[in-house]
């Protein structure tokens, strides 16, 4: 059976930073506070890297602060995703090589760069994340599709691009559009994955949108992941409100028991699975991460 990490997907999320409940009040810096987190869990998803192009300075010091067999999964940075992206997320150097024409926009889309200018962009958030490569501590880079990026030839393309622009590191691909592994498409889509040796994200999540992927279990590739965004119906599409609040659900321990016997069957048939909490409203995430641990075994 493979091994089977879990973890989060924020140590820095304000709220379960504000509600005391996990670090120690000595865990004052974000050098403690990752630190601290390594010691209880043995893998992160960061997700900072979505917001910003993070830095190999950054990434040097996390693998500095974490011991040898620690892992981290990165989410991809949103323009390389497809999602709009605000200028103030580029450093300043890139934001003021923009086009005159750009740099009137509020929001960035992909297709409205000079083919040099993303060329750079994919560049940087490669090198950035080199020292974990290099340290064995890189586990996947998320790709997180948003809910318009739906099937075709040309999504399934770029999916491939994403690949060739960085083929040193495996990446693993979430869908935020149902039809990606409804009855019409389910076969093609995990073949083209399994094809190319990309791993399908697992979600549970809330049901009944577009957005809403249905707990499909799939092995694609040699690493699987399953992640748990809550199953806030409410806040899932709320126009107006933070990122956490969206996130905000406690698992019952029924809920988390559903999915322990498809992360075994998913472990039976990887290399490695990677189970990590999305509802990062407070400490919900670290409560659910220390049950399916305890549930997994």
């Amino acid at each position: 059976m493979g091994e089977i990490l879990v973890g989060i997907t924020s140590w820095t999320e304000p709220t379960l930073i504000a509600s005391g409940r996990f670090y120690p009040p000595s865990a004052t810096s974000a050098e403690e506070r990752l630190r601290y987190y390594a010691s209880q869990f043995p893998i992160v998803e960061v997700d900072s890297t979505y917001y910003a192009l993070p830095s190999e300075k950054t990434s040097g010091l996390w693998v500095d602060r974490t011991p040898d067999s620690f892992m981290f999964d990165i989410k991809a940075f949103r323009l390389l995703t497809q999602h709009p992206t605000p200028q103030q997320a580029l450093p300043k150097d890139l934001r003021e090589a923009l086009p005159a024409n750009l740099k009137a926009k509020k929001n960035l889309y992909q297709r409205d760069f000079p083919s040099g200018l993303l060329d750079e962009i994919w560049r940087r958030f490669e090198r950035a994340l080199l020292p974990l490569d290099s340290a064995g501590k890189l586990g996947v880079v998320l790709f997180q599709f948003p809910p318009w990026f739906s099937p075709g030839n040309e999504p399934r393309d770029y999916i491939l691009e994403c690949q060739r622009r960085l083929p040193q590191y495996r990446i693993a691909v979430e869908f935020r559009h149902s039809s990606w592994v409804n009855e019409k498409n389910a076969e093609r889509t995990m073949t083209f994955l399994r094809e190319n040796k990309l791993p399908f994200v697992c979600v549970d999540e809330p049901q009944g949108f577009k957005s809403s992927v249905p707990p499909v279990v799939e092995v694609t590739s040699d690493i699987a992941l399953v992640r748990f965004h809550g199953r806030n119906t409410e806040a899932w599409e709320k126009a107006g409100i933070t990122t956490a609040e969206r996130f905000n659900y406690l698992y019952s321990e029924d809920e988390l028991k559903e999915w322990v016997s498809p992360i075994h069957k998913l472990a039976v048939s990887v290399g490695q699975v990677h189970v990590l909490f999305n509802n990062c409203y407070a400490d919900k995430a670290v409560v659910n991460a220390r049950q399916m641990r305890l549930a997994l075994e």
